[in-house]
């Protein structure tokens, strides 16, 4: 068994196309599109790597791939946390621990040579995709969520590298009984009226526009918070060109004052890995049909993202964007899974305990030093 960096063509369709081999037998596992995953490599199709640098590792045995792994370091990243520390991602391997320690041996290595300080993952090349799964390994994972298998923990362990911080899932599920506590009606009630808050839509026809409203306000309102790193305008616009497609305007909301100035956002996604999943992938005649006649009845939604600004944070804006976008999206089928909230975030994990949603799963970010 070898570790080589990916230099050509061929590796990089091997890296990325590794995945699917693994997990072809998974149940759980759902296969993104392999057009999506090769993006992710592609500079002008996705803008965070203009501010990273970044190697891709193969394992190979004989010709056969048995695993893969990222090291990357992000410019934004370490001007942001003021510490030097490197990433790793993309990370799979067959359940084989000498291909799992080698992987993360190659990417300590590399993260070592540049002067990193520390070595954080998994991380992803795409956005607010972090961390694996220990608890939770079903339901099927949402659109954009990672997914597993146990013994990479395992792996993770042995190497050396310790629990940095987890991430909490939570979902509210229309179909197994949930209903928004009277309590929490009354509160947010009393929020809106009190602060003259009103919460509405984004506009699909200036969408970019609202994107980079929204972009702003995560800048601004989580900034703060443990992981975060500035989004760029570029990104904010890539991520606004992916999503045109597949938005619901009810469910990505701005809350703004009473003068109308932008305040906080909640952007949730429809969980369109249900209309992927068992097509290993592929675009096709048949995703086509799913995606023109099946997307406009989805009801199964990711809350992919929240924030206040600073100012309103003690005034309980969450929970009306809360409660604006499971109203928003009801139905007697509705499913919400927010999807993630830092686990020591206690605003927010207060107000979503108190809007009465479950636990579902929690993810893991590693960590350990270099020397």
């Amino acid at each position: 068994m070898q570790i080589i960096p990916v230099q050509t063509p061929e590796e990089l369709k091997a890296f990325i196309e590794f995945p699917y081999q693994l997990y072809k037998n998974d149940p759980v596992w759902v296969a993104p599109l392999r057009s999506e995953q090769a993006s992710q490599f592609v500079p002008a199709r996705n803008p965070m790597l203009n501010h990273c640098t970044y190697t891709l590792f193969l394992a190979k045995e004989g010709n056969q791939t048995v695993g893969r792994i990222s090291a990357f370091t992000d410019r934004l990243a370490l001007d942001h946390w003021k510490q030097p520390i490197g990433l790793f991602g993309s990370f799979e391997c067959i359940q084989d621990e000498k291909v799992g320690l080698a992987l993360l041996g190659a990417a300590h290595d590399w993260l070592t040579d540049k002067g990193m300080k520390a070595m954080r993952g998994p991380w992803s090349f795409a956005s607010q995709e972090w961390g694996l799964v220990v608890d939770g390994f079903t339901p099927d994972p949402v659109i954009m969520a990672p997914y597993n298998p146990s013994y990479y923990n395992d792996y993770l362990q042995k190497f050396g590298l310790q629990k940095a911080k987890d991430l909490k899932v939570y979902v509210m599920d229309a179909g197994q009984g949930y209903q928004i506590p009277e309590r929490y009606l009354t509160l947010t009630d009393v929020v809106q009226k009190r602060y003259g808050i009103t919460v509405r839509p984004v506009d699909m026809k200036n969408l970019e526009t609202d994107v980079v409203t929204i972009t702003n306000l995560a800048n601004t309102s989580i900034s703060d918070n443990w992981g975060f790193y500035p989004v760029t305008d570029a990104e904010a616009r890539s991520m606004a060109h992916d999503l045109k497609e597949i938005i619901n305007p009810k469910a990505a909301l701005i809350a703004e004052d009473s003068e109308g100035k932008p305040i906080g956002f909640a952007l949730s996604l429809p969980d369109i890995n249900l209309l992927i999943k068992g097509l290993d992938g592929r675009m096709s005649l048949r995703l086509i049909f799913r995606m023109l006649f099946k997307l406009p009845h989805l009801h199964q939604y990711r809350m992919w993202a929240l924030g206040v600004i600073p100012e309103y944070q003690s005034l309980a804006v969450d929970t009306l964007l809360y409660r604006a976008t499971y109203e928003a999206l009801y139905c007697p089928t509705t499913r919400l899974e927010i999807n993630y909230v830092l686990e020591d975030n206690d605003r927010m994990n207060n107000a979503i305990y108190k809007l009465g949603a479950k636990d579902l799963r929690r993810y893991r970010v590693y960590e350990m030093a270099l020397k």
